[in-house]
């Protein structure tokens, strides 16, 4: 996860009866149409059916499950819930008001984008309407005007929530999601080449390996931090997405790493981001510091500490104080 709607055909509520009036959303969802817009199998959804009671589709004159709209927008809310690490015996009971807030209170790590903001407001736009080439120009000339610093925290970073949230409310889909991280990673990978290039490797520069743990998937916070650290001075490498924690200790290990920094989405659960950074520095040893970003790593930094956990904007005082102190152990 074309660049532009179809519309050579509008219709309205009264044309065509299985449309809402908002947006011409269709009123009922086929079983692979739910499976598409949510991330939750057909297997899946079935077994909930017959487990939880829901969801409780109807069935078109062929006997085909159809899901109403309402329903398909509350399993929304159940996946990313379970993607927070909630077991569904604990949540499928729970109405969408109960669960949109339950989604909250785990998100409250993490400020809320302002979602009247004009610029983001816009890029979201052209997000749904598919305008992908003219949002990478317009985030371009914002990474231009703003310097790479201001671009990741005031425009990249609260851009990135907003679009999770949005299609968590049902307002964006799958693929619309994906065109953006897609666009959002080449545009980011170039603005981190330019950075070293420009910067280069400072005095005391901290070798940093990137990458998250394997059930971690997303990569867009771990590009973030990559981008600041960059413009530190800091030697980066980047090994990607869903690395196998023995994996993750040669890799430190051969590039003669000093910090392995992980990311962790609201896709993992709080427990599980502080099982496997202790169980990283464990297998690394103190010689290898591990840092831990992200929604999921900022629920864990009271168990983790503070030092450990850093928001984008911790990055500038956290390698200051790395340099501090291996100045300090090299006198």
């Amino acid at each position: 996860m074309s660049d532009a709607y179809n519309t050579s055909t509008v219709l309205n509520k009264s044309q065509d009866p299985t449309m809402t009036s908002e947006q011409n959303t269709p009123a009922f969802s086929t079983i692979s149409d739910v499976e598409r817009e949510t991330g939750v199998a057909k297997e899946t959804l079935r077994v909930w059916e017959r487990r939880y009671d829901f969801p409780q589709p109807e069935r078109d004159q062929n006997g085909e499950r159809q899901y109403p709209a309402a329903q398909v927008h509350r399993l929304r809310l159940v996946k990313r819930l379970l993607d927070q690490g909630y077991r569904p015996g604990k949540i499928m009971h729970l109405d969408t008001q109960a669960l949109a807030e339950l989604g909250a209170k785990a998100g409250a790590a993490s400020p809320a984008p302002d979602a009247n903001d004009p610029e983001l407001r816009l890029c979201l736009d052209l997000i749904k309407r598919h305008k992908i080439a003219e949002l990478r120009q317009r985030m371009s000339q914002a990474l231009l005007q703003l310097g790479l610093l201001r671009f990741v925290t005031e425009l990249v970073a609260p851009l990135t929530t907003l679009v999770g949230d949005s299609w968590a409310a049902g307002e964006l889909a799958v693929f619309e999601e994906h065109l953006f991280a897609e666009m959002l990673q080449s545009l980011m990978r170039n603005a981190i080449f330019s950075a070293n290039q420009q910067i280069g490797l400072t005095a005391a520069a901290p070798r940093i390996l990137l990458t998250t743990v394997p059930q971690e998937r997303h990569g867009l916070g771990l590009l973030m931090a990559e981008a600041l650290f960059a413009l530190e001075g800091a030697h980066c490498v980047s090994l990607g997405v869903q690395t196998p924690l023995a994996d993750i200790v040669e890799a430190a290990r051969v590039q003669s790493a000093d910090i392995v920094a992980l990311s962790f989405s609201s896709v993992l659960s709080p427990r599980a981001a502080i099982e496997n950074v202790t169980e990283l520095q464990s297998r690394l040893g103190e010689a290898t510091q591990v840092w831990a970003g992200g929604s999921c790593a900022a629920l864990a930094r009271r168990q983790l500490g503070p030092q450990r956990v850093l928001d984008l904007h911790d990055i500038r005082s956290a390698v200051a104080r790395w340099r501090a102190e291996h100045e300090s152990a090299t006198l």
